[in-house]
């Protein structure tokens, strides 16, 4: 890296940066741990997951002034695996989260995150959104009034707030104030140190304490797969959301690679798998983070925090966590996917609520997304066989058809290319036009083959002309000796046209 490249990611913007990094550093605070309580594990992963990954990913990453931690999306992935196997087994598929996402980025695969269409990660976010919700529930089921009445006030102190200042963010404020009002009252309610002991210490290096062998890999070869591929859509999500928002641009690749490295350091200091977070990333931005600096400060401050307040952290009430996820659960759903339902082609409103439907029945976010472009994928490739004409002119009074055939042949097109053709009149000569068409398959070579042998076998003399380069190699490569090119100019079309349905 040279000074100039130095001085732009680092040090452009240092008072705004630092600044917005201390706002992102506190609102961390709950976040992190209330993705360690849906985990299953104690608070203190969540949160040293949380430092590690912020820091290394300012270093490391592809995105300046995106911020990555322990999330929601990563959390919920992680439950069966903690309540199965524990927390060492966690660790270790961490570590294998991290290599494949290094992986992914060595092989240059980040491009490949741009065909992942718009109804699908809608799908994604709202699913997200929703099973956030759904985790907080068991917090609230079967407690006391006075939890309920801790929540209520705790929503209504995060989305009052805002209204008169927003100095500090109205999370940390309900925050210290329900705090403090349990311990002022003495109120006997769930609180943070109930789920699990805080960090008192910097973490400390260690390898995760599990059989090297064939069986703990078929345990965590599935949650790492699944955490990898979730994580980094997650990350470019909210790398992309980033650029839009900065006018500026990511490198994906180097973004896999950081997040890779980020989650094998964190395993190896006690810390679960994190991924990009949409909501930190943009308070990030809103509040002036613009360089590579406010996502370290984050880091750095988050840490101080729980090392220096760990008292005060102890003593939070549940229900104020809940209600900050609650927050992170309606901030995060895109309401306007459902306002503008409507509008939109109906294929892509299946696609979207296909792709929520299975993330939020199999909690398993990559199999939502794989379904919903499985989906896009059907979808395109019918409307695209749609779009094959054959149409057809005639020449020497009519013993003479040539059809001209434009579009993509292929697998779901070739049956329409074939009702194109008129097999029902005796002719002399027949001409196929593919001057303005592909071949894209054996399928489609094959049934061009098959309307030619069809017109011989009625008499009809038959040229193929305008195959273009590639289509004439896999015609070659196949083997199919009925189609003869020849490459004689056409007359314009005439008016007799026939277009396919």
């Amino acid at each position: 890296m040279n000074l100039k490249n130095f001085k732009r990611d680092w040090l452009s913007n240092v008072k705004a940066d630092i600044l917005s990094g201390a706002v992102v550093g506190l609102a961390l605070i709950p976040e992190a741990i209330a993705f360690s309580i849906i985990a299953g594990v104690d608070p203190k992963v969540g949160l040293y997951a949380s430092f590690i990954i912020t820091v290394m990913t300012a270093f490391f990453g592809g995105r300046p002034a995106s911020i990555s931690a322990a999330t929601g999306a990563m959390a919920l992935l992680m439950i069966d695996l903690v309540k199965l196997h524990g927390l060492q087994y966690l660790l270790a598929a961490t570590v294998l989260t991290g290599i494949f996402q290094v992986l992914f980025g060595l092989c240059k695969l980040g491009r490949q995150m741009r065909y992942v269409p718009r109804a699908v990660m809608l799908g994604y976010i709202n699913a997200l959104a929703v099973l956030i919700f759904l985790a907080q529930l068991p917090q609230l089921l079967g407690k006391p009034p006075i939890v309920y009445l801790l929540t209520a006030l705790s929503l209504a102190i995060i989305y009052l707030l805002p209204r008169f200042t927003q100095v500090i963010p109205s999370p940390l404020v309900a925050l210290g104030v329900m705090t403090l009002a349990t311990i002022a009252l003495k109120l006997d309610v769930p609180t943070v140190g109930d789920m699990g002991q805080l960090p008192t210490t910097l973490p400390v290096f260690a390898v995760p304490q599990v059989p090297l062998t064939l069986a703990t890999l078929k345990i965590i070869l599935p949650y790492s797969l699944t955490l990898a591929l979730v994580g980094l859509l997650a990350s470019f999500l909210t790398a992309a959301l980033v650029d839009e928002l900065t006018d500026t641009t990511s490198d994906k690749n180097q973004e896999a690679q950081g997040q890779g490295l980020a989650n094998i350091v964190s395993a190896f200091f006690g810390g679960m798998a994190g991924c990009g977070m949409i909501g930190q990333s943009v308070i990030n931005v809103q509040s002036g983070g613009r360089t590579r600096l406010s996502t370290l400060a984050a880091g750095l401050l988050l840490l101080f925090a729980i090392l220096g307040l760990q008292d005060w952290v102890r003593q939070m009430p549940m229900a104020v966590l809940v209600a900050i996820m609650f927050m992170v659960s309606i901030g995060t759903f895109r309401w306007s996917s459902f306002r503008r339902i409507r509008r939109v082609p109906v294929s892509e409103t299946i696609v979207m609520l296909a792709t929520m439907g299975v993330a939020i029945f199999t909690r398993n976010f990559a199999l939502g997304v794989a379904t919903g472009i499985v989906l896009s994928t059907v979808f395109f490739t019918n409307k695209i066989a749609q779009l094959v004409t054959v149409r057809r002119r005639s020449e020497d009074e009519g013993s003479h058809h040539i059809y001209d055939v434009s579009g993509h042949i292929f697998f779901l097109s070739k049956e329409e290319f074939f009702d194109g053709f008129d097999f029902r009149e005796a002719i002399d000569r027949v001409t196929i036009n593919l001057s303005q068409a592909h071949l894209w398959d054996q399928g489609s070579v094959e049934m061009v083959d098959r309307v030619i042998f069809k017109f011989r076998r009625l008499g009809a003399e038959v040229q193929l002309v305008g195959l273009n380069a590639s289509s004439t190699a896999l015609a070659q490569n196949l083997g199919l000796q009925s189609i003869v090119l020849d490459d004689e100019p056409l007359t314009p079309f005439a008016t007799q046209t026939r277009k396919l349905p």
